[in-house]
């Protein structure tokens, strides 16, 4: 049976999952941005930098609405901000773990993004009221995938697109020579950096259950978007989703 949401370890339900999320993040945030860059080797900053040049077109209307969902530490809207015409409307960085939050809002406050504490599943926002929301790793982590789903659609407009860049398993020899790193070296890594066991154990995990991207995208269409596809990044280690809300 396909996944339905993340599941840490000891989670029994939906909320007790969000809320186990919602604490690992906060304990790792100080450290958040040095384990990212070390683990990737800096590639996640092509990935950032990728997914933002496909919105191009959206970001650079001076008027549009844009919300960054999940934005963790700002990076990915840094990569959004980069494409923004100077004087334009605020972009919207919102994230429901407060540590992870306010180590944001210190890169991009007052660069032309709005720090906003909100849950990814209950958006504090109008229905109808963005052109363009874009998530970076961290989708995976919401409890309930279609809801996420369902609840970006709802504050889409008509003709909204929709961007998540997450984690994926790439097949053959590479895939099975990342699964090595992926299990067993990357939480070693993160546990040394950061003295923690559970996040970075939870990484791999949760990668693994996570939908694989014929799944993803029939689910996604299930919801009510049309011109849904996925782009691979780096061999499949990551890739992004698009999709836009039918006029």
């Amino acid at each position: 049976m396909p996944a339905t949401g993340a599941k840490p370890l000891g989670a029994e339900d939906e909320v007790s999952a969000a809320r186990s999320v919602q604490q690992m993040f906060n304990s790792i945030a100080p450290r958040y941005d040095l384990l990212n860059h070390v683990l990737s080797a800096n590639i996640d900053r092509l990935w950032w930098w990728r997914t933002a040049r496909r919105f191009r077109s959206v970001l650079a209307r001076p008027n549009a609405a844009v919300l960054d969902i999940c934005c963790g530490t700002g990076d990915m809207t840094m990569a959004l901000l980069r494409r923004r015409p100077s004087g334009a409307r605020p972009i919207l960085a919102a994230d429901f773990a407060h540590g992870m939050l306010s180590r944001g809002a210190l890169k991009f406050g007052g660069r032309g993004a709005v720090a906003l504490e909100a849950d990814a599943l209950h958006l504090p926002l109008r229905p109808a009221s963005l052109d363009l929301i874009v998530t970076a790793f961290g989708f995976r982590n919401l409890a309930n995938y279609e809801a996420g789903l369902r609840e970006f659609h709802r504050v889409l407009k008509p003709g909204g697109q929709l961007g998540i860049l997450d984690f994926s398993e790439p097949g053959g020899l590479i895939g099975k020579a990342y699964a090595v790193y992926f299990r067993r070296v990357l939480p070693a890594i993160g546990r040394l950096i950061c003295g923690k066991e559970g996040p970075y154990s939870y990484l791999p995990s949760s990668v693994g259950s996570f939908p694989p991207p014929p799944s993803m995208l029939a689910l996604m269409r299930s919801v009510g978007y049309e011109q849904c596809s996925w782009k691979p990044y780096t061999f499949g280690i990551a890739g992004l989703y698009t999709a836009r809300r039918p006029e």
